[in-house]
């Protein structure tokens, strides 16, 4: 695909030079690190995306996260959506995209130098990153893409994509809404039954053991928890990805 950017066209002009003056040269992969800002926001891209890997057949899992460019009690904080895509057999980082208001071209220069060094998806939640609460969280969202990442490469939890949501509840899954009632009064997803995750173990005698069920939040995590639980208690169960924000937006 063409990649017209002024990084790689200056990289190749340099290489170009010392094949003239004979010095030796190596080629690196070309990865499309970009970024554009428009109407306030950010957007930023490395990588392959979800279309071209469906394209191309290839086998890769992804991973959708909403959180903040920095700690939420500091002053300014703002949300941002970040897309991670992953080998599914060999956990390398085929690429990841980034929107929001601030903070997005950080992580996505993060991301992107990962991939540069090799680095495979579960090794980004290790990553010392420079912290404080103005500048990022204690677990900056980079590494929360990788603990992701590593919780479902090791039979933690498994998965729905929003898209896949629909089919599955067709095919008989049952949608437990793990907000609070509030939440879920507020914005529902047709079809979910609420079952707080602070109320779920006190509640599990309303689930059918043997059938399949998937669970939600706002944007994981509480899903995830309610996953761990309800799988420790024998349950077939998947979290969706990303949350009732992800499966939001694709709706607009």
């Amino acid at each position: 695909m063409l990649v017209a950017l002024a990084n790689t066209a200056n990289l190749q002009k340099r290489l170009v030079a010392d094949v003239i003056a004979g010095r030796p040269v190596a080629q690196r992969p070309v990865r499309g690190t970009s970024i554009l800002g428009l109407f306030g926001m950010t957007a930023a891209s490395v990588g392959w995306n979800e279309r071209r890997l469906k394209q191309e057949g290839r086998d890769y899992r992804a991973i959708h996260t909403h959180p903040s460019d920095h700690a939420g009690y500091y002053p300014g904080a703002s949300g941002m959506s970040l897309k991670l895509l992953v080998d599914s057999a060999t956990d390398e980082i085929l690429g990841a995209q980034g929107v929001g208001e601030s903070g997005v071209d950080k992580r996505i220069d993060v991301i992107a130098t990962a991939m540069a060094g090799g680095l495979r998806a579960s090794d980004l939640a290790e990553l010392e990153l420079a912290y404080s609460p103005q500048f990022g969280s204690a677990k900056d969202p980079v590494n929360m893409l990788g603990y992701i990442n590593r919780n479902i490469r090791d039979g933690l939890v498994q998965t729905v994509q929003f898209h896949e949501l629909q089919d599955e509840l067709d095919a008989g899954a049952l949608l437990v809404d793990v907000r609070t009632p509030g939440e879920f009064t507020h914005s529902p997803i047709p079809g979910a039954v609420n079952i707080e995750l602070d109320a779920l173990r006190e509640r599990l005698g309303e689930l059918e053991i043997d059938r399949p069920i998937i669970v939600h939040c706002q944007v994981g995590l509480r899903g995830y928890l309610a996953a761990r639980i309800l799988n420790q208690h024998g349950y077939q169960v998947r979290n969706l990805d990303g949350g009732w924000k992800t499966w939001n937006s694709a709706q607009q």
